[in-house]
């Protein structure tokens, strides 16, 4: 079913509309909440939060595209209970993909100067579009979806090095990128 179809049942209250999202992309969201959380029962429940999510927000919301927002809401439901089960626990494999990144994303400013965060969202979406489509991909399955190293290799049929060479190298440009911006 399109997406702007799925998007009419929710704005009818259709019973049918989670269904038709679940079909659509369920296995997209419990994939990308699988590479956060790595239990099958929180996952399942991430991806059910998140259909009830959209339940509550269409309407007034008309998202497109749907695929972007179930995956962002996803996501952020993953991370959420990702740090509620690692607050005593480190989970190193999901923090070493943090760590990566936010070298490049530290910034001397505070929490309360919410416009910043807008900036640096727009500033880095920028930044992404003038990478190379490999880099992009690269970069996105990373830091987006959270896919392993050796993972992204074999997706793209290059070496674990390349992968590694090409996120230092597109970490280090972002990170200068934002200092000219001056966002770091």
């Amino acid at each position: 079913m399109e997406d702007r179809k799925i998007v009419e049942l929710f704005w009818n209250r259709s019973e049918y509309a989670i269904a038709e999202l679940s079909e659509k992309y369920g296995g997209l969201c419990r994939s990308l909440a699988g590479r956060i959380l790595r239990d099958s029962r929180n996952v399942e429940e991430c991806v059910n939060d998140a259909y009830l999510a959209v339940w509550q927000r269409i309407p007034p919301e008309r998202p497109s595209p749907l695929s972007a927002y179930i995956c962002g809401i996803t996501k952020n439901l993953a991370l959420k209970k990702y740090h509620m089960l690692a607050a005593q626990k480190r989970n190193s494999r999901y923090d070493m993909v943090l760590e990566e990144i936010s070298e490049c994303l530290v910034s001397e400013h505070t929490a309360e100067d919410e416009v910043m965060a807008g900036e640096l969202s727009a500033c880095v979406n920028m930044f992404l579009g003038m990478l190379k489509r490999k880099d992009r991909v690269i970069f996105i399955q990373r830091y987006w979806f959270c896919r392993e190293i050796p993972e992204i290799a074999e997706s793209l049929g290059v070496t674990r090095n390349y992968v590694n060479v090409r996120l230092f190298r597109v970490r280090d440009r972002m990170k200068k990128y934002l200092k000219e911006e001056g966002l770091l």
